[in-house]
């Protein structure tokens, strides 16, 4: 079976989560002779019992002057609604003409069983993109995922509470048009997939929190992104490729100016063979795993 909606799942919403027993995430820093860059791989979505501090990591954020992540979401609902009805919303064109009868009846029932607000009724009025998306993700949400505990949001919360400043290589609108830009074949695709998989969901992403907790970049690169390397290059060079080398270049940046910088990004983009860090070398940059 495909796997190529699990994989997007990884940069969507990067990686959901059971309360694990470890906490050894890895960590990584660069230097330069006015600068210091940590590179931290996050989860975006936690329960509240899960834990993943250590002290290298605490130590680090102590040293830090501002914090980086993804994309600028200050957690205003409103600006973020008028984002998906831009470019996630298709009144004009019902999803369920885009369907044959069979994908018509799947849709019906993955929208009960993931417990999809309004059912079918919602699904029918969005993209591709976005129906897939939120077939994958009810039922993560439905077991009791919390946003709001993931650890970039905890980690903006610390900076913000001591005063320190927080940026964002991305704005959300970026964000979200990495998928509503993808061709409508791929947006099919990615829909057929979640209707395919929608179930398998937190099995499968609980499998990769673990080796998230345990620092196994290596299981993850396998597990998390090899095969949409592999299948979907499109795909990959535009949730991954293209992500990391911009963001290195900023990293760059960081590293011309003075002081300690933290930043922290989905864990699939610390891994595997186009990760940040080769991005980064390729710059003339080297960077060391100091957990």
């Amino acid at each position: 079976m495909r796997r190529l909606l699990h994989c997007t799942l990884i940069f969507a919403l990067t990686l959901f989560a059971c309360a694990p027993a470890l906490a050894d995430p890895a960590l990584w820093v660069a230097k330069s002779p006015t600068a210091t860059v940590y590179l931290f791989g996050t989860v975006h979505v936690l329960p509240k019992t899960a834990q993943w501090h250590y002290p290298a990591l605490d130590k680090a954020l102590a040293a830090s002057e501002k914090l980086y992540v993804e994309e600028d979401d200050d957690g205003n609902p409103v600006a973020m609604q008028a984002l998906v009805l831009k470019y996630g919303m298709d009144l004009q064109h019902p999803l369920s003409s885009k369907l044959d009868a069979a994908s018509r009846a799947r849709l019906d029932k993955a929208a009960v069983d993931a417990g999809v607000p309004g059912g079918a009724t919602t699904l029918n009025a969005m993209r591709p993109w976005l129906a897939a998306l939120t077939i994958s993700v009810a039922p993560l949400l439905k077991a009791g995922y919390d946003p709001k505990s993931g650890a970039d949001k905890q980690l903006q919360a610390q900076f913000k509470a001591k005063g320190k400043p927080v940026g964002a290589f991305e704005t959300a609108e970026q964000q979200i048009r990495l998928f509503a830009d993808l061709s409508p074949e791929l947006q099919l695709d990615l829909l057929h997939n979640a209707l395919d998989d929608y179930a398998k969901g937190p099995g499968e992403i609980a499998k990769l929190i673990k080796y998230w907790q345990a620092g196994d970049v290596k299981a993850i690169a396998a597990n998390g992104t090899g095969g949409m390397r592999k299948h979907y290059r499109e795909l990959y060079a535009v949730l991954l490729v293209k992500r990391n080398r911009n963001w290195a270049q900023q990293i760059d940046g960081l590293l011309k100016e003075r002081g300690t910088f933290f930043v922290a990004v989905g864990t699939g983009h610390l891994t595997g063979p186009d990760r940040v860090q080769i991005q980064l070398q390729q710059l003339g940059i080297h960077t060391e795993r100091v957990h």
